[in-house]
């Protein structure tokens, strides 16, 4: 099968992400398992980071990619419940072990034994992928393949995000960033809490002016001053200084929830310039997302459609990857970008 694999860690450059087309075996389902013939594979920052080194795969090589929809084409041993030709999706949690104290609670998203798809396990940068039959997800039909793929993470991840702002109708959100998942987001949140105002701040005016579209109430860059104090902040931007700027919209008792599994460094030294009675006094909490559970996922899932949300999406080709990763790097950006992998090859 046609796949593009990470072989070593390496910056983002220019000339694109240090990923090579490979044919390789196609995967056999193992007990409890499905094999995928996978459709769409959503591009996510976290790939930067898993390719660069900030959360590096355990194993090399390894096939990226967490964002995965497709149709079950073979069914593992055990496997019940599920048929071949069903349509689902792949999501960041590609397992947990489900016996630990956090799995018990229902909070298998910080199980010890977490694994991430397409950095503890193959992912979807591929023609078809093995994944536990426990952990796929059925895709409504209110979206196509290319829709469906960055709801299950830049939605799901941005749906727990949402919950753990504790936000109650009325009160104004901060949306730090305005990526894939900020879109979806926004969108949920102006169903879900319609009477909230909800401010944007991004670096790129194209960035706000797409946000303006959606609905936002005012839209500025990181820094500006909103036309009110923050009840809470999601913040999904890749770095640190940001994360000041939204302590110091938020009005007391306020929460920032950031929403992201690595910073980037090169601006850590802003954190030094952190003052309490600023940013922190009043009783200002911030919080961060852990990766999702399944619950997350699938209650997404059918809010989304209900909703119905709609994805902005670019779509690239697989053999093209590498380019998604660059300009995602560059921040050319509206929405979210999806790697389109169809075939008719049979394994």
């Amino acid at each position: 099968m046609r796949a593009m694999i990470l072989s070593r860690i390496a910056p983002v450059t220019d000339a694109g992400a240090p990923l090579d087309a490979a044919e390789i075996p196609t995967p056999e389902p193992g007990a409890g398992e499905v094999l995928l013939r996978v459709t769409a594979c959503g591009v996510c920052h976290t790939e930067l980071d898993e390719i660069e080194g900030r959360t590096p795969p355990p194993f090399l090589p390894v096939v990226p990619g967490h964002q995965v929809v497709g149709t079950v084409e073979r069914l593992g041993p055990g496997v019940t419940g599920i048929a071949p030709g069903t349509r689902v999706g792949v999501a960041w949690i590609f397992s947990a072990c489900g016996t630990c104290a956090h799995c018990r609670a229902g909070n298998e998203n910080l199980c010890p034994a977490f694994r991430a798809t397409g950095r503890d396990a193959h992912g979807g940068y591929a023609e078809y992928m093995a994944a536990p039959a426990a952990f796929v997800h059925p895709i409504p039909s209110a979206f196509t393949d290319i829709q469906a793929a960055p709801l299950l993470c830049a939605g799901a991840v941005g749906y727990r995000s949402l919950r753990l702002c504790n936000l109650r109708n009325g009160e104004p959100l901060g949306l730090v960033g305005f990526g894939a998942s900020a879109h979806l987001v926004l969108q949920m949140a102006r169903h879900e809490f319609p009477d909230t105002p909800i401010f944007v701040f991004a670096r790129e005016e194209t960035e706000r002016a797409f946000a303006r579209e959606l609905g936002a109430a005012w839209a500025g860059p990181i820094g500006a001053p909103p036309p009110a104090a923050t009840a809470a902040c999601i913040d999904t931007t890749p770095v640190w200084t940001p994360v000041l700027a939204a302590l110091e919209t938020l009005a007391s008792g306020g929460r920032l929830v950031i929403n992201a599994i690595r910073k980037e460094s090169q601006d850590r030294q802003v954190l030094a310039d952190l003052d309490y009675p600023k940013h922190l006094w009043m009783e200002k909490e911030i919080k961060s997302v852990a990766n999702v559970t399944r619950r997350d996922v699938r209650e997404f899932l059918t809010r989304a459609a209900s909703i119905p949300l709609a994805p902005e999406v670019e779509e690239y080709p697989l053999a093209e990857a590498g380019r998604a990763l660059r300009d995602l790097k560059r921040r050319k950006i509206r929405g979210a970008k999806v790697l389109a992998i169809a075939t008719e090859r049979k394994p």
